[in-house]
């Protein structure tokens, strides 16, 4: 059966990538289109801009789809996300309602793995604390970890996990693993506690949900060598950011490289911003041009997939 959507709804492409894109110009010109270039400032806005649209792309997590959200969308019958994250939809609503809410899978697994292993260079060198020093005149020594024979750990073994995997070993690390459903031989597979009491790097790759928030904690920080570094380039609630803080300030570990946060953006007075063995970078991991443009064409193709009776990429 091939559906014909009343309308379809971009509710929230700030800052913009979809107006700008391709995919958009190109596959969904002849359709009813009503792209906002700004985000809905209330959850009444969104409401409002949904109307009675049949589906809605929605580019930013910041849109939440609660239950009330989509109690109100009485034309509502599907979500394409950008995206892989699916923290900001009541899910359980959604199938309620008969929401379909499809996602977009391993499109960003290529960048989010390059920005993970220039993290994990980049506080294991203490690039960005001798090149601060070095513009303020100084001549700084002090030793940097050698990453060849050292052990990566990795926490959730998804696209972007796997491609880390492979950065690592193609680099001389020793790659171990663990995750909620371990299969393959691309890694050696080994219990939670483990990555964080075995490795010299941890990086984290997992979804952020009911399961995972707030997983990682002060107790597997105590684990850690003192010589190790944590990096997430995942979501940041799946940590208890404060126990982190806690053990960078007392140098419990040796660094962490950070790509999300509990809040973000990140507050002008976030302890992150005065440890200088931290490196920071804006939830941009996987912001490259082959990313996005990738990740909003399947974004579209799952709605044509879900128009034409044959939806792909299914959360719900």
């Amino acid at each position: 059966m091939i559906r014909s959507p009343s309308r379809i709804v971009i509710p929230d492409d700030d800052p913009p990538v979809m107006a700008s894109s391709a995919a958009f110009r190109q596959k969904l010109s002849d359709y009813d289109v009503q792209l906002y270039s700004s985000r809905p400032a209330t959850p009444e806005d969104l409401s409002a801009r949904i109307g009675d649209a049949s589906i809605v792309i929605n580019i930013r997590a910041t849109s939440r789809f609660s239950r009330e959200i989509l109690s109100r969308s009485q034309n509502l019958r599907m979500i394409s996300i950008w995206g892989t994250g699916t923290d900001h939809i009541d899910l359980e609503a959604a199938k309620a309602y008969g929401v379909l809410v499809t996602n977009t899978p391993g499109v960003s697994a290529t960048a989010v793995a390059e920005h993970t292993l220039s993290l994990i260079i980049a506080v294991a060198k203490r690039i960005v604390n001798i090149d601060q020093q070095m513009r303020e005149g100084k001549w700084p020594r002090g030793l940097a970890t050698q990453l060849q024979g050292k052990t990566l750990g990795l926490i959730g073994t998804g696209a972007i996990g796997r491609e880390v995997a492979k950065l690592g070993k193609g680099i001389g690390m020793h790659v171990i693993s663990w995750t909620f459903h371990p299969e393959g031989t691309f890694a050696e597979w080994v219990s939670f506690d483990d990555v964080f009491r075995r490795s010299d790097v941890v990086s984290l790759h997992l979804r952020l949900s009911p399961e995972t928030t707030g997983l990682v904690r002060r107790e597997h920080f105590e684990l850690m060598k003192p010589t190790a570094f944590f990096i997430n380039t995942a979501r940041g609630p799946i940590v208890r950011e404060a126990d982190l803080i806690e053990v960078l300030r007392a140098n419990r570990i040796a660094g962490a490289g950070l790509d999300v946060f509990q809040t973000e953006p990140l507050p002008p007075d976030s302890p992150f911003l005065r440890l200088p063995n931290t490196v920071l970078s804006p939830h941009s991991a996987g912001m490259t041009p082959e990313a996005i443009e990738a990740g909003l064409a399947l974004a579209i193709e799952n709605v044509f997939a879900w128009l034409a009776g044959r939806p792909t990429n299914i959360v719900v």
